[in-house]
């Protein structure tokens, strides 16, 4: 199942868990977190790396003896965010005065990185397209921006009534070069009560993934394959969305290829 609904994919604590091993892939992963005022979780990052991200509200993170207080953000739509990196291997605690809602962004991987802070000033804001693709990129944890052993995660903001994720793309095979393989989690949140958007997955090779999903806040779509794109948001509601990945290859890098019937010069 590529099109996980709210709700459909909790587990225990967790309003969403998306764990590589349930869902038949290797290495990506994401998990969300909902916490009331004055609560705390806790959890072992075991074979993975994470990233503790914010979406409303604000939390302390301690794991390996350090404690990275996340001012955070009142929701998606207001900003970027401060965030926390916890490498494999280490308890973590999370606790929030005033309660939140938090991402974890995980990669299984293999280096022990040391427990890092994500300044909020220091993510790099990206405008990328134009007209009705325009879409705002946030690089916190971009292959070039902040370093991960295999994690790659990036959020994108589009206006709405606007297309992103496009042209579609793929990184389904490794290429070097040219295209990484690498599995995607798309995380989404609507403004506006009553919002949706639309995401499309397309096969890449026969039998291979095709979707055309309505999205509304809260739902997942996964891709292992295909190309997807693009992600259109209902006009009146912006659309949000986290965007997971991981690969296997020695390189942490993003490479895509664009489909061939699309612009294939770039994203525009």
């Amino acid at each position: 199942m590529t099109h996980l609904p709210r709700g459909s994919a909790a587990r225990g604590p967790y309003a969403l868990s998306v764990d590589p091993d349930k869902v038949g892939w290797a290495r990506a992963g994401l998990r969300i977190i909902e916490l009331g005022a004055g609560r705390t979780h806790t959890f072992d990052t075991g074979e993975s790396e994470w990233i503790v991200l914010p979406l409303s509200g604000g939390c302390s993170v301690r794991a390996d003896g350090v404690n990275i207080e996340l001012a955070g953000r009142g929701s998606v739509f207001s900003g970027v965010s401060d965030f926390a990196y916890v490498p494999r291997d280490v308890g973590v605690e999370i606790s929030s005065g005033a309660g939140g809602r938090f991402a974890l962004a995980g990669a299984k991987c293999g280096r022990r990185l040391p427990v890092r802070y994500g300044p909020a000033p220091e993510v790099s804001v990206e405008d990328r397209g134009g007209g009705i693709s325009a879409r705002q990129v946030r690089n916190f944890a971009a292959a070039d921006a902040f370093d991960c052993d295999q994690l790659i995660a990036v959020e994108v903001i589009t206006p709405g009534g606007n297309w992103s994720s496009y042209p579609p793309h793929k990184h389904d095979e490794h290429r070097p070069g040219v295209e990484t393989l690498l599995e995607e989690i798309y995380y989404f949140e609507i403004e506006g009560p009553g919002g949706y958007g639309y995401q499309r997955v397309s096969p890449s090779r026969p039998g291979g993934t095709d979707l055309l999903a309505e999205v509304r806040s809260g739902d997942t779509v996964l891709v292992p394959d295909g190309w997807h794109g693009p992600s259109i948001a209902q006009p009146e509601h912006a659309m949000y969305y986290l965007n997971v990945m991981a690969g296997p290859g020695d390189e942490r890098e993003w490479k895509i290829c664009f489909h061939p019937d699309h612009v294939t010069e770039g994203y525009r």
